[in-house]
């Protein structure tokens, strides 16, 4: 049997959190997983992605409403790692926002590219009373 480490979070619906979230995400990059790449690297993608979506999360999907709450899920296995973020708002098409052309100037939708860009599988979909962004890195 396979050692998989499981994390799940939940913290409150703003943006002073995502410090925390971030060095968790950097720290699971190092910790003892088979992985044969650059881990600083792993690290910066983890931080970058898990932020980002947790920000969009707070900001768009919960709209900044302190009474909801943000939950992130990471699991570790030994072929993938898995990044999951909830919000409880209406939901928004990912793929739009992925396939359109978002310029440098712009203020929004470069962070869903970038997230499609660094990790191997992303999905998005309603799940229970909440919104679910799945991301997946393979470990190789």
């Amino acid at each position: 049997m396979q050692d998989q480490i499981s994390v799940d979070i939940t913290i409150p619906n703003q943006t002073k959190y995502l410090g925390l979230i971030g060095r968790i995400s950097e720290n699971l990059a190092h910790a003892p997983i088979r992985f044969s790449g650059d881990r600083d690297e792993l690290a910066f993608h983890l931080n970058l992605v898990l932020t980002e979506a947790a920000t969009n999360a707070i900001c768009h999907g919960n709209e900044e409403d302190p009474h909801k709450q943000l939950r992130i899920t990471i699991v570790i296995s030994e072929s993938c790692l898995t990044l999951k973020v909830f919000d409880e708002g209406c939901g928004f098409d990912i793929a739009a926002m992925a396939n359109s052309e978002a310029k440098e100037t712009d203020e929004e939708g470069r962070g869903i590219q970038l997230i499609y860009r660094l990790m191997d599988n992303v999905h998005y979909r309603r799940q229970e009373q909440s919104n679910v962004l799945e991301m997946t890195k393979y470990l190789r």
